[in-house]
């Protein structure tokens, strides 16, 4: 329900419209609150995997703070690009960029226990993965035929798939603390049980901004929680510079096959999520189809923002659909607004103290955030797979590549004997199935035999749709 105050209907969907600044900076401060948890958790997941910055005696610890840091400026600066824009880059709608978890079952194998020396390979594919999707806005309303709900939705499926051991490690104590007596202990699984049920709670049972801000409260009840048992150091923030600004070409850039190939296959799923978090923030925002040129302007941004993110150490950005949903339930369609969080975004990035404070955050805290969020992942690719015709050859296609794909990521070494590049991106387990699932959807008839839908599902299809 939208405030009078803010203005009129008309102006309330008009996105150049700027409401009064009293009501515009919290509506802007929302957006980032909404965001915020998902749009630096990607830069934890990364530095842990590459096996650096967690435990403040870690050399590499301060790597961790800058990609915390840069998270939040660059999702600012990518932010600023879609809602101010320039030229044909942006729509000019009130679209909200952010650190994507889409990339990460690509960038964890790229950089997995390789230390800081991984992330010039990584930021390399970044920033050629950021120019190739920027171009794809040149095409994007022309290739969108070849990705149907059944492709989509199992993409996304399996980018949830692959993170929910993220999520169970994290919860448990940590990639670095398995085989240890410590790993999996009662304290653990409290602490992450803490920031579920908090979450759940908010979500279902609060209104207005404690249920949009319900799983950053839940970390906040976690981290309370974690203090009085000794998991929280604040070491770091003393000794983190009070202001800093981002540092280019910070990790270097190398160019590998691997991390090139991952990004710009990345890029395009991004650029078709971004074409349908537009299209939704239209409709639900101003009542009308997105046009050609914000559909356009929107993916030029979202990978020109990933490639600039790229030259600073930062991680590829996408549009966040959980904003798109914030739009709607707000009414507030201006752009103004969410030019203001992106500001507040710039301006937190650039205090390092900050994102040293976030890195006192204890693993077992961030577990219990990330199990809900990868979850929803899993649950968003459901729901877009529900729009789906479930005949035999939906099925089938669906069977194969979910099984290779998944099958692969469980068991990668099946692939031991592939060259070194092929193993990591056969290995992430969504490039396969979606590769497999888009060019099975191109090449296979539609009509097949409808009553093969009992013989394939054991019956349990026969009442679906033919």
């Amino acid at each position: 329900m939208t405030d009078t105050a803010l203005g009129t209907p008309e102006q309330l969907r008009d996105p150049d419209y700027m409401p009064p600044l009293a009501k515009a900076v919290p509506l802007g401060i929302q957006h980032v609150l909404a965001m915020f948890v998902s749009n630096i958790t990607p830069a934890i997941i990364v530095a842990g995997a590459a096996g650096f910055g967690f435990g403040s005696n870690s050399p590499d610890f301060p790597e961790m703070i800058y990609m915390i840091q840069m998270s939040m400026v660059f999702a600012g600066v990518a932010t600023l690009l879609q809602t101010i824009g320039i030229g044909p880059v942006g729509a000019r709608l009130p679209i909200v960029q952010g650190t994507s978890f889409a990339f990460l079952p690509v960038m964890i194998p790229i950089v997995a226990g390789q230390g800081v020396s991984a992330m010039a390979g990584l930021m390399g594919g970044i920033l050629v993965g950021g120019i190739f999707q920027g171009f794809l806005g040149t095409i994007i309303n022309k290739v969108r035929f070849a990705l149907p709900p059944l492709v989509t939705g199992l993409i996304v499926l399996m980018i949830g798939l692959s993170l929910v051991k993220v999520g169970i490690q994290y919860a448990a104590g940590g990639v670095p603390a398995i085989g240890t007596p410590e790993y999996g202990s009662l304290q653990n699984w409290f602490v992450a049980g803490v920031v579920i049920v908090v979450t759940l709670a908010l979500k279902f049972f609060a209104r207005g901004m404690l249920s949009v801000a319900a799983v950053l409260i839940g970390l906040i009840a976690g981290y309370i929680v974690a203090i009085p048992f000794g998991m929280v150091s604040f070491g770091n923030i003393g000794t983190a510079a009070v202001f800093a600004l981002p540092d280019p070409l910070h990790f270097g850039l190398e160019f590998h096959a691997a991390a090139i190939i991952g990004m710009c296959f990345m890029g395009v799923v991004s650029a078709i999520e971004t074409v349908g978090d537009v299209s939704a923030i239209a409709k639900g925002g101003a009542g009308r189809e997105a046009t050609e040129r914000e559909l356009a302007g929107a993916t030029y941004a979202d990978g020109f923002g990933s490639a600039i993110a790229g030259l600073f150490g930062a991680l590829p950005n996408t549009s966040f659909s959980q904003n798109v949903g914030l739009v709607a339930m707000t009414g507030v369609m201006s752009r103004h607004v969410v030019t203001i969080g992106g500001l507040f975004l710039i301006v937190a990035g650039l205090f390092p103290k900050v994102g040293a404070a976030i890195a006192t955050v204890p693993i077992e805290v961030l577990g219990g955030g990330v199990i809900v969020m990868f979850g929803m992942v899993v649950a968003a690719g459901i729901s877009i797979l529900s729009d789906v015709d479930w005949n035999r050859r939906n099925m089938v296609i669906f069977a194969i590549a979910l099984s290779l794909g998944l099958g692969l990521q469980l068991e990668p070494g099946a692939l031991q004997h592939l060259p070194g590049t092929v193993k990591v991106l056969m290995t992430s387990g969504l490039l396969p199935a979606a590769v497999i699932a888009i060019v099975l959807n191109l090449i296979l008839p539609q009509e097949l035999a409808p009553e093969a839908t009992e013989e394939v599902s054991g019956g349990l299809a026969g009442h679906g749709r033919d």
